[in-house]
Formats: structure tokens, sequence, C-alpha cells
């Protein structure tokens, strides 16, 4: 294994050195001349084609290293891969914005992501390791026994991995789309066909090589520009110690900032906005008549006056675009109020713990954040294409030593993440706040064209706002070079690491969700006999299938990667960790508990965050289906519940029914104590 390790590291030392000397070359052909397209096409598809050749480089048909990477992969550089396995869009595009717009309270991303890996150090990556098979469903089906709590398994694997794929193939998108110029739909299919090339040909054994190169890419691109931006504010380029410098000057801004007459004339007539829109709803139906009545009377006195078709046009796009029905309507109002009233309401300052103007709204900011932490941390320890990772190693020592070097690389990052939200927010406070409207930067109309910032003068003064301006979380990390002015070639850059960090986890999750059907329910259940070839043949064709649902489900732009990584975390906290936890610390939970815990935990938290964020589902007939909150816990928290639920269920149904067999039992003792 020495040997090994010592090839590794230099290869991989050769592929870091090749990398910055790539950069460097780019650096110096922008200097020469050389268009900003073109060097975003050179980071696109080099970075893809390395990523292609370590693949097929990697191919193989031995089922070990399909699955497991053959069971060798040394501490050091399964923690790299763990690390980018882990770091995914929602780490390196979505953190930092989400830090911008929430300040303290996003921290408990940070909390929550780099808590959970203890507790898969201390509880789970040893056993699972000990126990030595493919996938989580093999050791559900193991522990408890019959193919119930595996099937369970398999689909709780599938739906939490699938929310999280789709989040990171919308990250490539992104990407694709701003970087290379695109359309949205045809990037993600682009960065599929990358994903693809990994995963299909080598399975784990490609994936985990291809996951340490990614890893180089994605932390020097997220590292380097809020470095150079850390030198030119404070002189250090140590942004993680240099930034509480920068957010002091941050919280002084933004007490001036936030009493502007300009900007609470602005809130003023946002809260105005929506309290337009509240009577709107409150008068359904014949308010949308109304509307539309208006309309009508406007295009008929422009046609009688002979004005310009373009302004008749408009209107008769806005009438075209009303709602058709006051279901409808009363949905796409209520947005637009809340929307309004997010505008109106007074900023909070970054720094502020658990924001709020009455003692109410502040104990449930708290009540979130601890609620958010504790979902996120559970999550992080049951996510089955993280756990699974721990299955590559030689041995069980390894495996915890693994988890210690994935969190010193995860580190890195979530140190540095925190700071590129204090620059970001200090550089829009102090150069693009209050600046007219016809001054504005060109980042602002090229992530416009993308959907990620709008601006809206509604004060009618001509300058920008803070209340006007609207971001998109996901922006923040992408066009920082473009908000600070940095060479072309640093933008390109920072693609490339979101591609890195988006195609590697997408990568270990496709790999979960077709692992999870080929081995546990194919070769296990329905075909116990086939081939090894065979085998392969089914997973490599259920792959190609998920990803391009996943790519379509994409295309359709869902939602923030953060949020949807989020409802991932919640829903494999909620399906996989009591069962596992138990499965390992306590003889007396049995198959029963296990699948009546899982299916409720899971259904909790699913019926939870469909409540919260769908009012109405068309396909079953129902309408006003949103309810409030219990507690004021939001929906991405909603494994709260779920876990709970879960937990209770395990111990009350096992407790209630015959105890496991003496077998089962015994397979318990031998994984709890595993060798070094």
């Amino acid at each position: 294994m020495s040997t090994l390790s010592h090839q590794l590291r230099r290869y991989y030392g050769w592929y870091t050195g090749g990398f910055l000397v790539l950069l460097g070359l780019l650096a110096w052909l922008e200097q020469q001349g050389m268009p900003a397209r073109w060097i975003g096409y050179v980071f696109l598809f080099f970075t893809i084609f390395l990523y292609a050749a370590i693949g097929i480089l990697s191919r193989t048909a031995d089922v070990s290293e399909y699955y497991v990477a053959g069971r060798r992969v040394p501490a050091l550089f399964n923690g790299m891969a763990t690390g980018a396995d882990w770091m995914s869009a929602a780490s390196f595009i979505g953190l930092a914005g989400t830090l911008y717009l929430t300040g303290y309270q996003g921290l408990a991303y940070v909390l929550g992501w780099t808590g959970g890996f203890v507790l898969v150090a201390l509880l789970l990556a040893p056993y699972l390791r000990r126990f030595g098979q493919y996938t989580i469903p093999d050791f559900l089906g193991a522990r408890y026994g019959g193919n119930g709590a595996r099937l369970v398994g398999v689909a709780a694997a599938i739906l939490c991995s699938f929310v999280y794929v789709v989040a990171q193939i919308y990250g490539v998108g992104l990407i694709t789309s701003r970087f290379v110029g695109l359309q949205f739909e045809v990037g993600v299919f682009v960065g599929l066909a990358g994903i693809l090339v990994c995963s299909f040909l080598g399975g784990m054994r490609a994936v985990t090589w291809t996951q340490v190169a990614q890893y180089v890419i994605l932390i020097v691109a997220y590292v380097v520009p809020v470095a150079i931006l850390s030198y030119q504010s404070t002189g250090v380029p140590v942004p993680q110690v240099m930034y509480g410098q920068v957010l002091a000057q941050v919280g002084e801004v933004e007490q001036e900032l936030f009493a502007r007459p300009a900007e609470l004339s602005a809130r003023q007539q946002y809260s105005e906005r929506a309290a337009a829109f509240r009577d709107r709803i409150e008068r359904l139906p014949e308010s949308l008549q109304e509307e539309r009545d208006v309309l009508t009377r406007r295009i008929n006195i422009l046609k009688n006056q002979d004005a310009p078709a373009r302004e008749i046009f408009a209107l008769e796009r806005q009438r075209r675009e009303l709602p058709a029905t006051p279901e409808l309507a009363r949905e796409h109002w209520l947005a637009e109020m809340q929307l309004a009233e997010a505008k109106a309401s007074p900023p909070t300052p970054h720094a502020q713990a658990y924001p709020g103007e009455t003692e109410a709204e502040r104990d449930r900011s708290r009540l979130n954040f601890l609620a958010l932490v504790f979902c996120l941390t559970i999550g992080t320890a049951a996510l089955p294409h993280v756990l699974i990772r721990y299955y590559t190693t030689p041995t069980v020592g390894q495996a915890r030593e693994s988890v210690f070097w994935s969190l010193l690389f995860i580190m890195v990052l979530y140190l540095t993440a925190p700071a590129y939200a204090v620059f970001a927010k200090f550089e829009i406070y102090t150069h693009l706040i209050d600046l007219e409207l016809d001054k504005l930067p060109a980042w602002i109309s090229a992530w416009s064209r993308v959907g990620l910032v709008s601006i809206e003068d509604i004060n009618g003064d001509g300058r920008l706002q803070l209340a006007e301006l609207s971001l998109n979380p996901d922006v923040i990390v992408l066009a920082m070079p473009e908000i600070t002015g940095m060479p072309y070639v640093i933008s390109g850059l920072v693609a490339a690491g979101g591609l890195a960090a988006a195609l590697s986890t997408a990568d270990g999750l496709l790999l979960t969700i077709t692992s999870a059907l080929s081995h546990d329910v194919y070769y296990r259940i329905i075909r116990p006999e086939a081939t090894t070839q065979w085998r392969l043949v089914i997973s490599k064709s259920l792959l190609l299938v998920v990803a391009v649902l996943a790519a379509t489900v994409a295309a359709q732009k869902p939602g923030t990667i953060l949020y949807m990584v989020a409802w991932a975390f919640s829903l494999a906290a909620s399906a996989f960790f009591p069962a596992l936890v138990l499965g390992i610390f306590w003889k007396r939970a049995n198959k029963q508990g296990a699948v009546a815990g899982m299916l409720v935990g899971v259904l909790v938290s699913l019926y939870y965050m469909v409540r919260l964020e769908v009012d109405q589902i068309g396909w079953l007939g129902l309408q006003h289906v949103r309810m409030e909150p219990w507690f004021g816990i939001e929906s991405i928290a909603s494994g709260v519940w779920g876990v709970v639920a879960g937990m209770l269920t395990i111990i009350l149904v096992s407790l209630v029914t015959p105890p496991p067999s003496r077998e089962i039992q015994a397979f318990v003792e031998s994984v709890r104590y595993p060798a070094p």
C-alpha cells in the first residue's frame, strides 16, 4: 500500500503542478488579448476532457473495483475524494451566497456539515467498513434480515440522492450557461456528458481517482479569488484570518446605508405593493376580472389613439400572462406579495445573531438555527454516497483515518466561505449601491440574462438602492471575480471549480442510486444468479437512465441549490440515521421496527416539506394544502420531525415484536467490535 501511496502522490503532484502552469499560461494569454469566451471554453472542455480521460483509464469489469474501488484506496486519497464528493455545488456555489444573504444564520450550514463528520467517525464509518459489503441497503438487509429493510433503504437512497443530484446538475447548467454562453438546458446536458464518462466506465474506481483530481481544482478555485481580494483590502492574503476586520467595516456601512432616505422610500413602496397584492387576494375572484378589464380598456384606448405597436403588444402580453383561474391567481399573487414583503422589511445586520423585531421572532430564528444544525449534522452522518466511501479503504483503521483527512480538506473551504460572504458584501455595499442605473457594471446585465440578478427602480430616482437589488445566493461566488474587477481568467477558474464540485458529487450520487438498483434490487432480490458481466450491464444502463431523468428535472430550475440540498439532508437523516445507529448499537432492534421506522421517518419529513412548500397538487386534485409550520420550523429542517418519529417508531415496534434471531445478534456483535 505504501508503494501505491507513493505513486499516487507523484502522479497528483505532477497533475497539480500542470494545472497551475495552465492557469498561469491562460493569465498571460489574456494579457496578450485572448478573448474571454475562449478562456471559458478552455476551462470547461479541458477539465471535462481530463475527468473523462481518468474515467476511461480507470475502466473496469471487476465488481469489487466497480462498486468499492477494490477496497485499496489509501486514507489520504480517500479523504480527498470524500472532500470532493462532499463539497458539492451547494458548498462551492451556494454556501457563501447564503451567508451573504442571511449572515450569522447561514453559519448553521457550516456547523451542521462539519459536525456530521464527527458522528461519521464515532458512530458509523468503522462499523460499516467492518461489515465490508457494497451499499448501505446491503447493511440494512444483512442486519435486519429479509428484503423489507433493504427495499425501503433502496427507495430512501434513491429519493434523497435524486434530489441531491438534481441540485448538482442545476449548478452545472448555471456555470455553462454563463461562462460558455450555452443555453441553460443545453448546458445541463453538456455537463451530464462529463458526469457519465467518469462513472459509466469505471464505477467507484474511476469516480474516486477523478474526485481526487477535482478536489485540487475546486479548492484552488475557491481560495484564490478571495485571497486576492483579502490582499487588496487588507494587505494580507489570508481571508480566513482577516475577514473579521472587514466585517467590522461592513457593520459601519450597514448603519449608514440602512437609514438612507432613498432606501427607506424604496422599502415603503414595496410595502405598499405588498398591501395591494394582499387586497387582490382577498377580493378574488372579482379582482382577477378587474385586472383583465383594466388591461383591455387600456389596450382599446391605445389602439384608438394609434399608439406605437410595441406599447400595445406589451399590454396584450400582460393580459395573456394573467393567471387563468382564481386558484392560479391566488398562488401567483401570494408569491409576489411575499417577495414584496421581504423587500419591504428592514435588512438584518450581517453579524446579528437570531434576527427579529420581537422576542418571539428572535426565538423562532434561534429555533430554526438549531433545528437546521441538527438536520444537517444527522443528515451528513446518514448520506449513502458519503458512507459508501468508507467501504473503499483497505482496513477499518484507515476508514477512521480517512474521516480525519476528509474533515481537514473540507475545513479549508468551510473556513473560507464566511470570508467570501463578508468581502462580497463590503464590495457591493461600497461600490454598487447608490450607483446611477446607467453606470451599472456589465456583470449585472450578464447575470440578469441567466436569471440570478434583477434590479427595479421602484422609487424612480435613477439610482440603485439595496432593496431594489435582488441577488440569487448562487451568484455570489460565481460572479465574485467580475464584481471585484479581477481578470477573466479568475472567473474561468471559479467556473472550473464550481464545475468540479458539481460533477464530483453528481458522480457519487448517481453511482449510489444505480448501485442500489442494480446490486440491492436486481442482484440480491430479482436475479441472484446473474453473472458479473450482466450485473455491470444493468448498472450502467440504469446509470444512463437516471442521469438523463435528473438532467431533465434540473432543466426546469426547481429552486436554489442550497435549498434542494437541505431537503435531501432532511430526507436522508429521517430515513437512515435511526436504522443505522440503532442497528449497530442496539441488538434488540428488529426487522419490523426498522421497516416501520424508516417508512415513518421519511414520510413524516416528506409530508412536512410538501405541506410547507406546495399550495396545490393538481394531479391529486388538492387545493390550498399549504399549512403553517409547526413551532415555526422551516421546511429545510423537516428532518427534526422525521428523525424523532423514526427513532421512536423503531424502538416501540421492536419492543412489541419478537427479537432478532441469535445469528443477527451475533452479526451485530461482530460489527460492533471492528478489528483495527
